[in-house]
């Protein structure tokens, strides 16, 4: 049995990407009989810095997890005095979740400071290298916080290379696919989920689900919704996440495509407990991504067996397989359209759902626990 610490967002932070995976991971870790602690912020974002309406959960806590309140992302001291209690403690491993160059001082110094025991071993997920908005500096920040690490498990390919760019020792680096989302409920049918959600029964369903922001390519979304090839297909599209962008610039887009009719908004923060009611009543999952590394999107709709539309860019081919779990498109409005007329007019929804069931077994939390656990090992 390993003694574990995973360093990142976890409750009373809002669940969603990060917290959910966090607490999921401490699960897998400790369903294999390890022990497990998880550290979290006390402040995450200053408020200036944060485009929601709020960090915090409205949800308890999750039970049996030990999650401790420690990290403030903005004072030094804090960053200092979090490491030598890491230290002190000498867990076998800490996992460090790195996501934004903006950590990278915070996660930086408290890497450093355990190294120091000269026991644990510090492994860092890292969901991001470099931002997906170009930030100056942030090459050099994320050098600060890679070189105090020990390895280093990426969730895609493309990552991997950008941690290569960076002059990690490939050695140092071990891909597993981001694992399937499988603590959000089971899926229920469409008719229950869309009657939960105060959807109309009829027609099909596209589903853009999470935060909204320029580079996940709503804009691109809705100019499919209103091209040509989707003329003949009678959907709407179900919009639900916060905006993380000014609002009104796609809600105008909307109104000069004139596809309002087509669009419904649940423009709010889509709490854990309801994620199942979105994905049960989607038929179709969209992610038109400008820019990305991976996405828990995909592993969400992974587990409820929806088939998805993706953009070719960062590691979205890896996760979904052409033509088994969905499309694979070039980020374009026309590549876009033209996948979703071909799953409704042609009906492959019933082929996609035969061979998702098969896709989804390349995606477990077993792996995930067997790549940070020898990767910390075989940087001894």
């Amino acid at each position: 049995m390993a003694r574990i610490i995973i360093l990142g967002p976890a409750h009373p932070l809002r669940g969603g990407g990060m917290a959910t995976f966090n607490e999921r991971m401490a699960r897998a870790f400790m369903d294999k009989g390890h022990d497990v602690t998880l550290f979290t912020f006390s402040l995450q974002y200053p408020s200036i810095l944060f485009p929601g309406k709020t960090q915090y959960a409205d949800e308890p806590a999750p039970g049996g997890l030990d999650i401790r309140v420690r990290i403030n992302s903005i004072n030094p001291f804090n960053w200092i005095s979090v490491g030598r209690e890491i230290s002190r403690l000498r867990p076998d491993l800490l996992i460090i979740r790195y996501w934004m160059p903006f950590m990278a001082p915070c996660l930086g110094t408290i890497a450093r400071a355990v190294k120091k025991n000269g026991h644990t071993r510090v492994v860092a997920i890292t969901d991001n290298v470099l931002p997906h908005e170009k930030q100056p500096g942030s090459r050099q920040l994320t050098r600060f916080f890679v070189r105090h690490n020990h390895g280093f498990v990426t969730l895609s390919q493309s990552v991997r290379d950008d941690l290569v760019e960076l002059d990690v020792d490939p050695d140092a680096i071990t891909v597993c696919p981001h694992p399937l989302y499988d603590n959000f409920g089971e899926p229920v049918s469409p008719p229950k989920a869309r009657e939960q959600l105060q959807l109309p029964a009829n027609p099909a369903l596209v589903l853009f689900f999470g935060f909204i922001r320029e580079y996940k390519g709503l804009d691109l979304l809705l100019e499919a919704f209103a091209h040509e090839r989707m003329r003949d297909v009678d959907a709407r599209l179900l919009v639900a996440g916060e905006f993380y962008d000014k609002p009104a610039t796609y809600r105008q887009l909307a109104k000069e495509l004139d596809i309002e009719e087509k669009i419904i908004w649940h423009s709010h923060f889509i709490p854990n407990d309801q994620v199942r009611w979105y994905f049960s009543a989607a038929d179709l999952v969209v992610q038109p991504y400008k820019r990305a590394t991976q996405s828990g999107v995909t592993q969400v709709a992974y587990h409820f067996e929806r088939p998805m539309v993706v953009t070719n860019v960062g590691g979205l081919p890896e996760m979904v397989s052409q033509g088994r779990a969905g499309y694979v498109v070039e980020p374009d409005p026309g590549e876009i359209a033209g996948a979703m007329a071909d799953f409704f007019l042609h009906r492959r929804a019933k082929d996609l759902h035969g061979t998702l069931k098969e896709e989804k077994k390349r995606f477990s939390w077993d792996k995930l626990v067997d790549s940070l656990l020898h990767i910390a090992d075989k940087t001894t």
